[in-house]
């Protein structure tokens, strides 16, 4: 979803209009220096917490916005949940400077299109606006290495096992793929949640690139999924 609203500075190219949401001023003054006018970027308005976001996303309608996820009254948690209700075509990303498990998890799950740290450079706050407005995801470097990690199986940051002990590697028989999913289709999904690219997969199962894709393909089918990083997330949450 690229706006189509035309930006003049930009000779005409789509305009993507933002929406900053954070409790802190500071914070949203240092987001709107590194974002408001670049590439096509245009910051539209600004909130302090999720309530006041709503009211605004309704008002404003803004292709993406930029949320923290701990703000008083309403968290920007409880406010993607609310978005996901209503149906909002509005792009959503987490910020937050707490980049647990739990957090994480809970944002992808609720239909964040990315999730960044604030410590996150200009330059990468920037490329995640302008890829949420053409729904693609983008993740911090550690957010993804978690995600990652997340869905090679590791029990979330702060979670133990019952006994105290960490959780015995699983193996594949261990983890055998879920109904209406193919052996194969099973490899290359849990090859993708671990990171690997389609060639890295192609390699280590023997396939060709084509081949590959082809299993994605059936794979977001299958699984109701439309990327890499839903599909990791479906990965860990089907035990894989």
């Amino acid at each position: 979803m690229v706006s189509s609203r035309d930006g003049a500075e930009h000779g005409g190219d789509p305009t993507v209009r933002v929406l900053l949401v954070d409790d802190e001023a500071l914070m949203r003054a240092g987001l709107r220096l590194m974002i408001d006018g670049a590439h096509g970027i245009e910051v539209t308005g600004e909130a302090a917490d999720g309530a006041a976001a709503l009211e605004q996303i309704r008002t404003s309608d803004p292709d993406v916005v930029l949320m923290d996820i701990r703000m008083p009254r309403l968290t920007g948690l409880e406010a993607l949940q609310e978005l996901q209700r209503s149906a909002s075509t509005a792009r959503v990303v987490m910020l937050t400077a707490f980049d647990t498990d739990e957090f994480l998890l809970r944002a992808l799950r609720a239909g964040a299109v990315s999730f960044l740290l604030k410590d996150s450079p200009p330059e990468e706050v920037v490329q995640a606006v302008l890829d949420a407005a053409a729904d693609r995801p983008r993740f911090s470097p550690e957010v993804l290495a978690r995600l990652v990690r997340l869905a090679g199986g590791a029990a979330p940051q702060g979670e133990e096992a019952a006994d105290g002990a960490a959780p015995a590697a699983r193996t594949e028989e261990e983890v055998p793929a879920p109904e209406g999913i193919t052996g194969r289709e099973w490899e290359v999904a849990r090859l993708v949640a671990r990171g690997l690219a389609n060639q890295e997969v192609g390699e280590t199962l023997f396939m060709s690139v084509a081949t590959v894709k082809t299993h994605l393909g059936r794979l977001y089918h299958k699984l109701q999924v439309t990327n890499r990083v839903q599909l990791a997330i479906r990965v860990l949450e089907l035990g894989g």
